[in-house]
């Protein structure tokens, strides 16, 4: 990637846009010929248009450094981890957003689909999982298909896969991520062999149905992030919260933040028809 020049690198993302030379070339109120000498090497853009260009092309501040690197200028955005002092507030704020979602489960992610931050209740998934999963850094998606992850515990895991791995592949074909890119070919490796099967259009939503302690939880989830960072390290993060998909998981959810689980008959999740426990408490653990 460093060693190629920024027109080569521009072009490659038009074509992940599907924009020509000219539908870009319109956006950006510059002449179509302008752009192709711009990727051809010909001529050298601005750092305001060069900008210009990638916020168009939707490129991710990471990428954007490098562009402007390759271009022969000093990067603009910066990258810190999350613990650096300056971030403090930016700390704070996710965790008020986890913390808020309790008693149920919600974490952080990076770009990377690795765990920084999650509330208390994401221990519904951790459990029972192989050690070697959890030595940091944590990966999530791993941790959701991998065989000694919590995938032996989800019921529909089929249905699960086909929606994970195709999004997957997306997110590594748009930033251009070799990490991303060996991280899904591992992964489809842990499937059976031949194509996913296709999303339920009679779903609203994905469910995901757990087991956990004795009951089936059903749930659906939502993705949070940063309305307008200037930085690299919040703009990647995500904000994952996971939600009951029907009454009897939220009982479950507050027992265990209760201290308390449901162990007894299960019942059926009026949501996504998998089993949920039904309502008499024991002590956790």
């Amino acid at each position: 990637m460093h060693d190629r020049h920024v027109g080569e690198l521009l072009r490659e993302w038009r074509r992940r846009c599907k924009l020509s030379q000219l539908d870009l070339a319109l956006q950006v109120d510059i002449s179509a010929r302008h752009l192709s000498f711009v990727e051809t090497g010909r001529s050298l853009p601005s750092r305001t248009m060069l900008l210009r260009l990638a916020d168009h092309l939707r490129v991710p501040l990471r990428e954007r450094n490098r562009l402007l690197v390759a271009a022969g200028y000093a990067p603009t955005f910066r990258q810190r981890p999350l613990e650096a002092p300056d971030l403090a507030a930016a700390r704070e704020a996710i965790r008020q957003v986890l913390r808020g979602h309790e008693p149920y489960p919600a974490l952080a992610l990076d770009s990377r689909w690795n765990l920084v931050l999650a509330n208390d209740a994401v221990e519904v998934f951790l459990e029972g999982v192989e050690p070697a999963l959890l030595q940091p850094p944590v990966n999530m998606m791993r941790l959701g298909l991998h065989p000694g992850g919590f995938a032996s515990r989800v019921e529909n895991l089929a249905q699960v896969r086909a929606f994970l791995l195709p999004r997957l592949a997306r997110q590594a074909l748009q930033t251009g991520s070799a990490e991303l890119s060996a991280l899904h070919e591992e992964l489809v490796a842990y499937g059976p062999p031949g194509e996913l099967p296709p999303p339920d259009l009679a779903e609203v939503m994905l469910p995901i149905r757990l087991r956990h302690r004795g009951a089936v939880l059903c749930f659906f989830n939502t993705v949070t992030t940063f309305g307008a960072p200037f930085d690299i390290t919040l703009e990647e993060i995500v904000i994952e919260a996971y939600f009951p998909g029907d009454a009897r998981t939220a009982e479950h959810l507050r027992g265990l933040a209760a201290g308390v689980v449901n162990t007894e008959s299960p019942g059926v999740c009026p949501r996504c028809g998998g089993t949920a426990g039904a309502t008499s408490p024991r002590p956790a653990g």
